[in-house]
C-alpha cells in the first residue's frame, strides 16, 4: 500500500501520503450532484466534507461527465471564485479542478494550492501557471474530450497506452520547470474508458505506481460501478466506493477523490491497521 513518495509538494507546504480528496462540484450539470452546490453552500458543503474526514477540497465549475459540452472561461470563474476564496480563507487545502489556465490562475491567487487538470497539462500556458506557482498538480489521461470520450475508446493495451502518456506528460511538466514532487498521477477512471478498461486500470493499478510518483484515482459513484451493481442513481453508489478506496489504497493509490469521504476514510484506516500489522510481521 506505501505510495511512490511520502509527501507531496503543494504550494506553500506539503501533504503527506495518503489522502482523501472531496469533491465541490459548482456546475449544474455534474452526473450526481448538478446543481446542489454553488456560491455561499459550496463553501459550507467543502467544510462538511473537510469535517468527514477530506485533507482536500477540490472545486469545479465545468462538468466533465460523458457528452458534456463545455463552458466559457467567464461562467466557469463566476463559479468557482468565491467558493475557491472562502474555502481558503476558512483554512481548507483547495484544489481548483480546470481544464483553463486563465481559471487556475485566478484560482491560485484567490488561495487554492493545487491544479486538478484533467486535460493531462496538455496546454504550455498551463504548466507555467503551476511552474510559476509552485502549486501541486494533478495530471490526468483522457481519451478524446468529454463530450465525444465515450463513443469509441479503444487501446492497445489500456495500462501501457496509459502509462507512455503520462511518462510523456511528466517529462513536458519538469521540462517547463514544475518540481517533480508537485507531481499527482490520475489514470482517469470513466475518461475515455469502457468498463472493461476501467477495471483492468484498477487490477493492474501496481504497474502505474511503478511511475514513481503517487497516483490519484477518482471513480466516485461512476457509470461502470452502477453497471456492475445495477445502481442506477449515482448518490447510492458512495457503498461500492468505498469498498473501492480500500482496494486502491491496498494496490498503491495515494490520493482518492470522493463524494462521500467518511466511507473511503474507513476504508484508508482499515487498509492502514492491515498493512502495518503485514509489515511488522515480516
Amino acid at each position: 500500500m506505501a505510495p511512490a513518495v511520502p509527501a507531496w509538494r503543494i504550494r506553500d507546504g506539503e501533504l503527506d501520503l495518503p489522502l482523501v480528496m472531496g469533491i465541490v462540484n459548482v456546475t449544474p450539470d455534474s452526473f450526481s450532484d448538478g446543481g446542489l452546490w454553488d456560491g455561499d453552500a459550496a463553501v459550507r458543503h467543502g467544510l462538511e466534507l473537510i469535517e468527514a474526514g477530506a485533507d482536500i477540497v477540490d472545486v469545479g465549475g465545468e462538468s466533465t461527465r460523458p457528452g458534456a459540452r463545455p463552458v466559457d472561461e467567464k461562467s466557469e470563474l463566476e463559479r468557482v471564485l468565491g467558493v475557491v476564496e472562502g474555502l481558503a480563507s476558512a483554512g481548507a487545502v483547495v484544489s481548483i479542478d480546470s481544464m483553463k489556465p486563465g481559471v487556475a490562475r485566478a484560482a491560485l491567487d484567490a488561495g487554492a494550492r493545487i491544479v486538478n487538470d484533467v486535460g493531462g497539462l496538455a496546454l504550455p500556458e498551463m504548466r507555467s501557471v503551476v511552474a510559476e506557482s509552485g502549486a501541486g498538480v494533478v495530471i490526468m489521461h483522457m481519451q478524446g474530450e468529454p463530450r465525444t470520450m465515450q463513443l469509441d475508446p479503444s487501446y492497445d493495451d489500456v495500462v501501457a497506452d496509459i502509462s507512455e502518456f503520462l511518462a510523456d506528460r511528466v517529462a513536458s511538466a519538469i521540462a517547463d520547470g514544475i518540481d517533480r514532487s508537485s507531481i499527482v498521477l490520475d489514470p482517469g477512471i470513466g475518461f475515455g474508458k469502457t468498463l472493461e478498461h476501467n477495471l483492468e486500470l484498477i487490477r493492474r493499478l501496481p504497474e502505474l505506481v511503478g511511475l514513481g510518483l503517487p497516483l490519484l484515482v477518482g471513480a466516485s459513484r461512476k457509470r461502470f460501478l452502477g453497471s456492475l451493481l445495477g445502481i442506477e442513481d449515482p448518490t447510492r453508489r458512495d457503498r461500492a466506493t468505498a469498498i473501492l478506496s480500500a482496494l486502491l489504497f491496498e494496490r498503491g493509490a495515494g490520493v482518492v477523490r470522493v463524494h462521500d469521504p467518511a466511507g473511503s476514510l474507513e476504508a484508508l484506516t482499515l487498509v492502514r491497521a492491515i498493512v502495518s500489522v503485514r509489515e511488522g510481521n515480516q
